[in-house]
């Protein structure tokens, strides 16, 4: 846990959030302490070691290089501050494997920032819809949309054809117990 009084450790998660705007990697980089680590929690994706860091950022950048996030409310408690904000940018290059869609990404994140004892950041944990960024980017459709049922017809036909079907009562199972024990 960090010495830093909550007003530090506040300014110093806004630092890092203006260096990420501008882009500026050796500057984020110098937000972290020396056991740095970064977790995307949507992808169950984890970063430990500041060279882990830094290639995910570098990896960042490069996907959308125009990112932009914007602060919306700001939490501090006695261990983490907690920042809601909104992520802009162009999907412009690989991510995840995907090609760049040059589509408009907009989507709400809450990021965990952790501190060590000298008060620089120990760890970043990000929160966000996984779907959402996927919709988005033009890889993931709604199952409830025409497109999404097609495409769900055309990717899972099994499932799809169980989901039609329905649940089946197994010999045994309540409701079927429940309808042998009513009024005959």
């Amino acid at each position: 846990m960090s010495n830093a009084e909550p007003g530090e450790r506040t300014r110093l998660v806004r630092d890092h959030i203006r260096f990420e705007n501008a882009h500026d990697l050796p500057s984020v980089m110098g937000t972290f302490g020396s056991s740095a680590t970064y977790d995307d929690e949507p992808w169950d994706e984890h970063h430990v070691g500041r060279a882990a860091v830094q290639s995910f950022y570098e990896q960042l950048l490069q996907a959308l290089p125009d990112l932009q996030i914007a602060i919306g409310k700001e939490h501090v408690g006695s261990d983490a501050v907690i920042i809601e904000c909104t992520i802009r940018g162009t999907h412009g290059g690989t991510w995840r494997d995907l090609p760049a869609t040059g589509r408009r990404l907009e989507f709400p994140l809450c990021g965990v920032y952790t501190f060590d004892a000298d008060g620089k950041l120990a760890g970043e944990r990000i929160y966000y819809d996984r779907a959402t960024v996927l919709r988005q980017c033009g890889v993931f459709r709604e199952p409830t949309s025409l497109i999404g049922r097609l495409l769900l017809f055309l990717n899972h036909p099994m499932t799809l054809l169980s989901a039609w079907l329905g649940p089946r009562p197994r010999a045994g199972a309540a409701g079927t117990a429940a309808r042998a024990d009513g009024p005959q």
